[in-house]
């Protein structure tokens, strides 16, 4: 039976130049999976508040949504509360309440159900997620992945028949994200709640979804099985050269993109479908090897980058640095050690609640470290990108934010926007950015001041993988000028792809860092899903690129 659909639906925000949804048309099935992909501000995140009633933005409309064959306006509020379910991308924008327990019973108190109704739904969904000892923990002391799984236990426990989810692992860790999606997967699986999730981080979502809907400039561009869409984008980008096709296939699990370039030159046998797991990947390309190269010599990879910094200027470091909270709480860093040279790219990772946010608050000195020192390059400017860009903000317009950082520069600002996709924008407010927008008008206001020492936290977050690669180029530009970068994040493959040197923050202190090469090869799991791969025949490779070059170079003449 039919569960949602949209007819010609038309949508743009206020003052907006463009249409945010420009006849929109596309049903999903009860029960079904359903992944929602395409190019950052293609309009993915206001299809999602289309199809919430209470999440619905200010603008103009046309066409019609349909809920179970009847028109979503017509349903009663709390019904609709109870129906769709509704999970957004930042963690700690959905929590409303300080406890675990409570944070679980709240919709079910402001629907007024019996108390005896609560305690029980509440009580099932905390077994479900296997919460029992978080119940009576805050909030406020939970990781940003216990937080977001709080936010999906908390719209299950209304037991609703949609649910929708906006980039929900943009924020987390890599292990925290498989298990949110795992958690997904198996409440789509084993409850048979339909699930329609935004996402630009395919490599998972691919593999657990019916169909995914790609768009394009607020259209649908295709509907099909995850394995149908990979043939047709990998089709389009050899027959059409198309610059969106391009966009969204960069982003297709590594496996697909690993494949499609060695069938491309006839190593793959062009009958065989495009494999979408890193399983899948992995014998096809041991398959591959055994059939097309000479094996008797060690399958490598030779590529490094620079990090032998013994001669280089360090232009911040932290110094045995101490820090916790709370006088009586646990240290969040202990004894820590880090230094970020002239010139360089420092991929900072770990896991959610690790300690890194907290520790560019203190290299800034927002906070002051409890023992230990931070030493900063005299009378060098110093800027910060944080978690929640909305903080970066103060103006009604992106123009006037971008201007405000270029000094009131007309031409510096233009061409911000220019690079940055935000052209069509800048008359909005920030606040009504999809989140890669916001994201990439915050970056653009950093960028703009002119800072010596960039501090970046999670600047990927909401980007495309094409808008991800120029940032990689814009960076790479900065650092080339002798501009210093250190970068937090979750994305491994950009921090394999284009860091210096990448670090792990771990129990308080930086315990590994290297040369990417050196740091993401062997790893069993914190490593790119090229080297997963790849590993057991080509140990150092870890992106795509690597993959394909280093088969290429060992092929048979």
């Amino acid at each position: 039976m039919e569960l949602l659909r949209f007819e010609g639906v038309g949508f743009t925000y206020p003052e907006a130049e463009q249409k945010a949804l420009d006849e929109l048309t596309f049903s999903m099935g009860e029960g079904e999976f359903l992944v929602v992909c395409g190019a950052s501000g293609c309009g993915k995140t206001t299809l999602l508040r289309m199809a919430k009633p209470q999440m619905q933005p200010a603008g103009k409309f046309a066409g019609d949504i349909y809920y179970k064959n009847k028109p979503l306006q017509e349903f009663d509020e709390q019904i609709s509360a109870f129906r769709i379910g509704y999970v957004q991308q930042n963690p700690d924008n959905q929590i409303v309440t300080d406890t675990v327990w409570h944070e679980l019973a709240f919709g079910l108190e402001n629907a007024a159900l019996p108390v005896q109704t609560i305690r029980r739904r509440v009580s099932e969904m905390a077994s479900f997620f296997g919460m029992e000892t978080l119940f009576h923990r805050k909030t406020c002391e939970l990781s940003g992945g216990q937080k977001q799984m709080l936010n999906l236990a908390s719209v299950m426990v209304m037991n609703p028949e949609l649910l929708l989810l906006d980039e929900p692992t943009s924020m987390l860790d890599p292990l925290a994200a498989s298990n949110l999606l795992q958690m997904v997967h198996k409440i789509n699986r084993e409850l048979g709640v339909a699930v329609l999730l935004c996402e630009h981080r395919l490599e998972e979502v691919f593999l657990m979804a019916d169909r995914v809907l790609l768009m394009e400039n607020g259209k649908k561009k295709a509907l099909k099985t995850p394995q149908k869409l990979a043939e047709m984008l990998s089709f389009s980008m050899e027959e059409e050269n198309n610059e969106h096709t391009s966009r969204i296939y960069e982003g297709l699990p590594a496996a697909v993109r690993i494949f499609k370039e060695l069938k491309k030159r006839g190593i793959y046998d062009s009958g065989k479908p495009l494999p979408l797991t890193i399983r899948d990947g992995r014998l096809a390309l041991a398959e591959v090897l055994t059939d097309r190269c000479n094996r008797q010599s060690d399958m490598k990879y030779s590529g490094t980058r620079k990090a032998d910094k013994k001669d280089s200027h360090i232009v911040l470091r932290a110094k045995e640095v101490w820090f916790r909270y709370e006088r009586s709480g646990v240290d969040i860093l202990r004894s820590l050690d880090l230094s970020l040279y002239k010139g360089e790219m420092f991929a900072l990772l770990g896991g959610n609640g690790a300690g890194k946010s907290t520790l560019l608050k203190i290299l800034t000195g927002i906070i002051k470290e409890r023992r230990g020192r931070v030493i900063r390059e005299k009378g060098e400017r110093i800027a910060m990108l944080p978690q929640s860009p909305q903080v970066l903000f103060q103006y009604d317009t992106v123009w006037e934010e971008l201007l405000e950082s270029a000094g009131q520069d007309v031409e510096r600002a233009k061409e911000m926007a220019e690079f940055l996709e935000l052209s069509d924008k800048i008359s909005m407010h920030p606040y009504d950015l999809s989140g890669g927008e916001m994201q990439r008008a915050a970056l653009g206001k950093l960028l703009l001041l002119d800072a010596k020492i960039l501090l970046l936290d999670e600047p990927t977050k909401g980007l495309d993988a094409y808008l991800k690669k120029k940032l990689a180029g814009l960076l790479k530009k900065l650092t080339q000028g002798g501009i210093a970068i250190l970068l937090v994040t979750h994305d491994l493959e950009f921090a394999a792809a284009y860091a210096d040197r990448c670090g792990l923050l771990f129990d308080g202190q930086v315990i590994s860092e290297g040369e990417p090469h050196a740091f993401f090869a062997g790893n069993r799991f914190y490593t790119t899903a090229a080297n997963q791969i790849a590993g057991n025949e080509i140990p150092e490779a870890i992106t795509c690129e690597e993959v394909v070059r280093a088969v290429l170079s060992h092929m048979e003449i």
